[in-house]
């Protein structure tokens, strides 16, 4: 693991989520990369080491991932076709939806400050609810090089399949380097 000033939960200790998501209607979600939602809960512990400089610091230290932005999660289903995607909790928590909200196979975690959620390219998310009076604040990362788009399973065509693909996964996970959860997806 490289170095960090970002406390985090050791490996040993870290709680884990992993989700299949279904494809549904045009929302291809993991039937494309065979790739699992992943959350890492509590991964920046104590959760007010997690300032958004502070996790940016960390990821750029790491080195797999490029921070891009800090904002909330968009309201409406939307979906990269061109990266994976790696959010984390800043400020607040809130609830989500993984996979579009008519999708049976959908996925609604409450996420807080402290967790990580990797999202492999094609899996639809939104923001359902933000629940805490500190407005939901997430630092955006993606695979170093690359660079996201925005499809919302509308219309045909509105991505190649086959780039998605052929997209290569994390050969390092963007929270611990040379061990972590994204390695075992």
């Amino acid at each position: 693991m490289p170095p960090t000033t970002t406390p985090l939960t050791p490996l040993s200790a870290l709680r884990i989520s992993k989700h299949l998501i279904p494809s549904h209607n045009l929302l291809p979600n993991s039937s494309l990369t065979s790739k699992p939602l992943i959350i890492y809960h509590a991964a920046f512990s104590p959760p007010d080491s997690a300032s958004p400089a502070a996790i940016e610091s960390h990821l750029l230290n790491v080195g797999v991932v490029t921070p891009q932005w800090r904002y909330t999660m968009y309201d409406t289903t939307h979906f990269h076709s061109t990266t994976h995607e790696v959010l984390c909790v800043a400020a607040g928590r809130a609830k989500l939806c993984f996979g579009g909200e008519h999708n049976p196979g959908r996925v609604e975690p409450v996420v807080k400050k402290g967790d990580v959620i990797v999202v492999p390219a094609g899996v639809a998310h939104r923001l359902l609810e933000d629940k805490d009076p500190d407005p939901f604040l997430m630092v955006g990362s993606y695979p170093n090089g690359k660079n996201w788009d925005m499809c919302y399973g509308k219309i045909d065509g509105e991505y190649d399949p086959d780039s998605v693909k052929a997209l290569p996964w994390f050969s390092k996970d963007p929270i611990y380097g040379d061990e972590g959860p994204v390695l075992s997806a």
